[in-house]
């Protein structure tokens, strides 16, 4: 018997360990193959048999498989069943939790009680609240939401991609009605700042689609509409119980019913959670599971590609952040001076500024942030990113774009990996590579080009997770950053970091127990 045939249970072994741990099926796998050789590519039934030991793939076929997971063909067959087995540990799942203690505190009554006036006091309207508390659900359970998947895979018959007539067409199916309205955008006053506010779309109980004429010059966005409007007819019968579709001004909820006022109404959490709902359909529906998880496979994640079936970049971002086989991601949608209206962080990673209200010291090295602010250059960008958060110190990447609303606001969408997860996969010690990093980065003040044994450990990662951006993101210095810019890590402060007075009186408490402890 040779040796290839001697160990290839064990290349089986390994070969289904990678797979699983890159969450890739058989079917995907196969797709991955041939999109790299079309010719030596091997079947789903073929890649089967090799994993359960009952065939040993061809020279040239080993050599394709290693190069999709950036082994060496040797590693496959060296023998050693135990290589590589171990789990990739996963990160805390969105905020982090705190115990809630002393338990009488956290009862259901007194809750009751103080998270109303709360809100009053922060100024915080249900509305924002409401949003915060879909956040938080949606982030621990990892976005998966099958029920409303399975809705709106019933509803579209899984086709990939749908045009404006198809959109119209299921809407007729359903018994909708559309009609179309002239509006403009108008002036709304925003947290202090004046903003354009335009309304895009409403339903009205119990048939009614009313669609704003601009939106026959912008299919994507015409296309979203369509399928939110549809996904309320299909999950709540068409009440009419939801927002209607606005541009800017009020954080996104436009100038339908005028300000919102702090604290809580019985009808916030409805309304935000069936807008949420209603969102989520829609993605699904524009971008069903399987086909758009085998397009992003063929584009290898580029946000760009949307543009071709008429996506916009942040339905693409989304979705991408539900199909992907991996889990660490993060999106962010940020306006202008620091506002967060849409947020998921399935990777944990800890914000940047508040989503509330404006921030006070936002860290301007995020390229979110700083894309908001820089009018001139690249629309569109990637970045590693050291982000130093306490004693831990994290590796992401992300691709962010520079865009505008209906109304003509200028906003940010980003959406990002972690690292370290798919460092670790590969055997890399990721905490190792952070640290060195940033390391390399406090040492040209903030920012530095990456170590060369470590960019080559990233790329490899990239590649497996097959994901072009993160790729593009090593021809460009890596750049340390934080929470909060008054926390600022880098080696004497980046510019807008000012001293934290939380870190001064821990230093003069430290020195005062010093004092005493010597004077003992």
């Amino acid at each position: 018997m040779s040796l290839r045939a001697r160990n290839s249970h064990f290349l089986g072994t390994k070969l289904r360990a990678l797979r699983k741990r890159n969450g890739l099926t058989l079917e995907e796998l196969s797709a991955r193959c041939i999109q790299t050789d079309s010719k030596v590519a091997p079947s789903v039934s073929y890649l089967s048999m090799i994993e359960s030991g009952k065939r040993v793939p061809a020279p040239e076929v080993l050599a394709l498989l290693a190069a999709l997971f950036q082994r060496e063909p040797h590693w496959f067959l060296d023998g050693n069943p135990e290589a590589d087995a171990e789990a990739v540990p996963e990160r805390t799942r969105g905020a982090a939790v705190v115990p809630l203690e002393p338990a009488f505190l956290f009862s259901k009554d007194v809750l009751q009680a103080a998270i109303p006036e709360l809100l009053s006091q922060t100024g915080t309207t249900g509305r924002q609240f409401a949003h915060l508390l879909i956040r938080s659900y949606q982030e621990m359970s990892r976005n998966d939401f099958p029920d409303l998947e399975r809705a709106a895979e019933g509803v579209g018959g899984r086709r990939f991609p749908l045009g404006v007539e198809d959109l119209l067409r299921l809407c007729k199916q359903h018994g909708l009605v559309v009609r179309w309205f002239d509006r403009k955008p108008v002036l709304a006053r925003d947290n202090e700042r004046e903003m354009r506010s335009m309304l895009r779309s409403f339903f009205e109980a119990p048939r009614t689609i009313y669609l704003n004429r601009e939106l026959q010059d912008e299919p994507a966005r015409l296309k979203f509409d369509l399928a939110t409007h549809l996904a309320h007819k299909v999950l709540h019968g068409g009440d009419g119980l939801r927002s209607a579709h606005a541009t800017g001004g009020g954080m996104g909820d436009g100038p339908e019913g005028g300000p919102e006022l702090a604290g809580l109404s019985p009808q916030d959490v409805l309304h935000a959670w069936r807008d949420f709902e209603c969102s989520f359909f829609a993605g699904a529906l524009l971008c069903p599971k399987a086909p758009f998880r085998r397009f992003l496979t063929r584009e290898s994640h580029r946000i760009e590609a949307g543009e071709k079936f008429d996506l916009t970049p942040a339905v693409v971002m989304r979705r991408m952040t539900k199909v992907s086989p991996y889990p660490y991601w993060h999106f962010f949608d940020a306006y202008p001076p620091g506002l967060l209206r849409a947020v998921y962080r399935g990777n944990g990673i800890p914000l940047p500024w508040g989503n509330m209200v404006q921030a006070s010291d936002p860290c301007p090295n995020w390229a979110v942030f700083r894309m908001l602010h820089e009018t001139r250059g690249p629309d569109r960008g990637s970045q590693i990113s050291v982000l130093r958060d306490g004693e831990r110190t994290l590796l992401y990447c992300c691709h962010s774009r520079r865009t505008e609303d209906m109304a003509r606001n200028p906003h940010v969408v980003s959406v990002g990996i972690d690292l370290a997860p798919a460092l670790r996969s590969h055997g890399d010690d990721a905490q190792d590579l952070a640290e060195r990093i940033s390391a390399a980065c406090q040492r040209h003040h903030g920012e530095a080009a990456i170590p060369a044994d470590a960019a080559e450990a990233i790329r490899r990662a990239a590649r497996v997770l097959n994901i072009a951006w993160v790729e593009e993101a090593l021809e460009k210095p890596a750049c340390i950053i934080c929470p909060r810019s008054s926390h600022c890590p880098r080696t004497g402060h980046c510019e807008g970091a000012r001293p934290s007075r939380a870190r001064e009186i821990t230093d003069v408490r430290r020195e005062i127990v010093s004092h005493a402890r010597r004077a003992r």
